[in-house]
């Protein structure tokens, strides 16, 4: 689901892609998001232009959103909304020259290779200052995927748009369509707790913190490592005792306040720290007092009491992603000889523990520019919980390789060379195995 700046994610995310395409394609075009009828005042002499015409209901999603009520008419879940967008994306220039012929094919081309939006396509629009009014977007967040698909317009239906639409002189164009785009409502969904005897009314409790975003203190966009801090925004979340439970961890926030709580991840134990989709719940005890020994209150009304901790009030289970970090790797058992494929034992030590059950990937990228070679390997049965897993690698290229490790879907990362002097600034420098 996303937020109500969805739509002009979207968008942004076509013009910003169409952009860095056709300005090597024809030297100083742009993407400008104007109505047709504005085209050439005050526009480039030769560009491309989007504009959404149209937005329709997408009936294949919105059918299945079967929202059920309770008795006092509140709705069983968030509401949404399942919308396709429909852009007319023209193109002018010098027609001599035949630019605008060569836009629609730099167009096209820039939308067959990008047809899915992938959620780094929305991330880095979202990070490009040219799109600040955009920052609060979470269509990055949405689960269903969004696609860029051409439109069969006839030249009947073609000419209608300009002429009923746009009321001006046709241009070279090609229809296309986003689909499909899910907008949330903000109304809570609510949910009735299931009839445990008849006669019995049971209310939520009031004042129940709420989570409504977990990220990096590092950026939003940032990932998630076992040294992180982690923001936690919400609502209501400072309690007279706050902490914050991680699968079977309770810790204290360094920082709370009534709508950010923060939690550096070294307070957590490190063996409880596991790769991949972790859940967390704020939690607010309350201070109650019990007898200081059993029987106490049949015994007397005056008996000695002593305040304990016990659970008052727990927050929405909301989830993030941490991603391990590979902090040792040793190549041994090389087998091949001179251009033979080669066989290895590649082992990796990770900063978090890799639970036995849990399903460990090893990739391999060729560091060169030249027909790079990559591979995946499974790790073989594990009996046990550990921070190394060993991998057999086998037919692969000799040659040095960027290694990553992924846990669960969690990939670590890669290093990038900070030094601006250096020749290697801002690409990839590690952590890299030499398999020759």
């Amino acid at each position: 689901m996303s937020n109500f700046l969805a739509i002009a994610t979207v968008t942004a995310v076509l013009q910003r892609t169409l952009q860095a395409a056709i300005q090597e394609d024809v030297e100083g075009a742009r993407v400008t998001t104007l109505r047709p009828s504005d085209i050439g005042k005050g526009t480039p002499v030769s560009g491309v232009n989007i504009y959404l015409y149209q937005t329709a209901l997408n009936s294949a999603w919105n059918n299945t959103d079967h929202r059920g009520r309770h008795r006092h008419s509140n709705t069983a879940k968030r509401s949404r909304t399942a919308l396709d967008l429909h852009y007319m994306i023209s193109v002018y220039g010098n027609e001599v020259e035949l630019e605008p012929q060569r836009l629609l094919g730099s167009v096209v081309r820039s939308l067959s290779d990008a047809q899915v939006v992938r959620e780094e396509m929305i991330q880095d629009t979202l990070a490009d200052s040219n799109y600040e009014y955009l920052a609060a977007s979470d269509l990055w967040q949405q689960v269903e995927e969004i696609n860029f698909m051409p439109m069969d317009m006839s030249l009947e239906d073609l000419s209608k748009v300009w002429s009923v639409f746009f009321q001006t002189p046709y241009a070279l164009s090609i229809a296309y369509r986003s689909t499909v785009v899910m907008i949330e409502g903000q109304t809570p969904a609510q949910k009735a707790l299931p009839v445990a005897s008849r006669g019995l009314a049971v209310a939520p409790f009031a004042g129940q913190p709420l989570i409504t975003e977990i990220e990096s203190t590092n950026g939003k966009f940032e990932p998630i490592l076992a040294d992180s801090t982690l923001l936690i925004r919400g609502k209501r979340l400072q309690g007279n005792h706050t902490g914050i439970r991680i699968g079977a961890v309770e810790v204290a926030p360094s920082q709370i306040s009534d709508g950010e709580l923060m939690l550096p991840l070294v307070r957590l134990p490190t063996h409880s720290l596991r790769a991949g989709v972790q859940s967390l719940q704020v939690v607010h005890q309350s201070q109650t007092p019990t007898p200081t020994r059993p029987g106490a209150w049949r015994s007397t009304r005056t008996a000695l009491v002593a305040p304990t901790h016990q659970i008052g009030k727990v927050s929405n289970a909301s989830p993030f992603l941490l991603r391990p970090t590979i902090t040792d790797l040793v190549v041994t058992e090389i087998q091949g000889q001179e251009e033979d494929l080669r066989s290895a034992l590649v082992q990796i030590t990770t900063d978090v523990t890799i639970a036995c059950q849990q399903q460990v990937t090893l990739i391999l990228n060729e560091r060169t520019v030249e027909h790079p070679s990559a591979y995946l390997f499974e790790a073989p049965h594990r009996s046990a919980d550990a921070q190394s897993v060993t991998f057999e690698v086998e037919a692969v290229k000799p040659g040095e390789y960027f290694v990553r490790i992924q846990i669960d879907g969690a990939e670590s990362s890669l290093k990038i060379d900070p030094e601006i002097t250096s020749p290697t600034f801002g690409t990839f420098i590690g952590p890299t195995a030499r398999i020759i």
